[in-house]
């Protein structure tokens, strides 16, 4: 399998594909939109800020290439968000992938939103395996409401999209490469899509 994971300097690159390896995957880290295009199936990883990651990606032209891609696709955290219209997060414009808002926590509880949380209502071939409540890792203090693209749920107090699915672009707002055994478990997934 040709797996490609996108590098463009604002990705926890490093980790995913270490998960990767521990499932015995190798995957070749790209910015280049020839590698990228030729790729089975992409991983698109972030961390960081929605501004300064969107300019990262204008400036390889990644902006123009990454909606055009129909392999499977793989989104995660800040890449999940990414895929999305805008966000409210220095009211950016994102890479308008999937047709919905990023919005900040309004909520009592601390942001960021920072451990482990449970998730529920899991509607996709990507949880095959998982079971309702089980747990993954998250950092992040902007989230995507549940939508009708929305294939699991967490709540922080209220229901929030922990993943997504939209054509072949598929997303995860927690880290799945930091969540253990469920976490492995929907790599293995998405690597079998």
């Amino acid at each position: 399998m040709n797996l490609v994971i996108v590098d463009y300097k604002a990705g926890n690159v490093q980790s995913v594909q270490f998960a990767l390896e521990r499932l015995g995957v190798q995957a070749t880290l790209s910015a280049d939109a020839e590698t990228i295009k030729a790729a089975d199936k992409v991983i698109f990883p972030g961390v960081g800020q929605a501004a300064s990651a969107m300019a990262q990606l204008k400036a390889r032209n990644l902006d123009k290439l990454l909606p055009t891609l129909e392999q499977p696709f793989f989104g995660v955290c800040l890449g999940m968000q990414l895929l999305c219209q805008h966000s409210e997060e220095g009211d950016t414009d994102l890479l308008n992938i999937i047709p919905l808002p990023v919005k900040h926590f309004e909520t009592d509880l601390k942001v960021p939103h920072m451990g482990w949380n449970q998730l529920e209502q899991l509607t996709s071939p990507l949880f095959e395996g998982l079971e309702e409540q089980d747990y993954v890792y998250y950092v992040h203090s902007y989230y995507v409401p549940v939508s009708e693209y929305t294939i699991a749920q967490t709540s922080y107090p209220a229901p929030f999209s922990a993943a997504l699915q939209y054509k072949n672009f598929y997303a995860a707002q927690f880290h799945p490469e930091k969540s253990g055994p469920a976490g492995s478990q929907i790599l293995k997934n998405f690597l079998a899509l």
